[in-house]
């Protein structure tokens, strides 16, 4: 099993897909990693040398920031908005959709299970 920043990848999947469990590497970035380095689109992971493996780990290390990084980047920037105390970030405080959306019906995902509110039905 290839472990490449610090993620277990898969070794039956293509290595397109497999890049694609790290944190940080969508499907587009893992195609440009293959093309740069020479490898096909329809290799499988099992089928890499570690050499190939090798490359691949440095070249993610090199250009791209990835999982623990990337996650660390993310919550620094949500907690820097909240201490600023800028619309977006009372929005994440207060566990509400940041980017606009409408809250008087939908937004489940963000506000969690409908609380039943008592004499609310008419």
């Amino acid at each position: 099993m290839a472990r490449i920043a610090g993620v277990n990848i898969p070794t039956n999947k293509r290595v397109i897909v497999a890049l694609t469990y790290i944190h940080g590497i969508g499907r587009t970035t893992a195609e440009q990693l293959a093309t740069k380095l020479g490898i096909d689109h329809s290799r499988r992971v099992q089928d890499l040398s570690d050499q190939e493996v090798l490359q691949i780990r440095e070249a993610i290390d090199a250009d791209h920031v990835v999982e623990g990084d990337l996650r660390r980047n993310t919550a620094m920037n949500i907690k820097r908005l909240m201490d600023l105390r800028s619309y977006r970030g009372l929005r994440h405080r207060a566990g509400l959709p940041v980017r606009g959306q409408r809250t008087h019906t939908n937004a489940r995902t963000r506000k969690g299970k409908a609380k039943p509110i008592a004499g609310k039905k008419k």
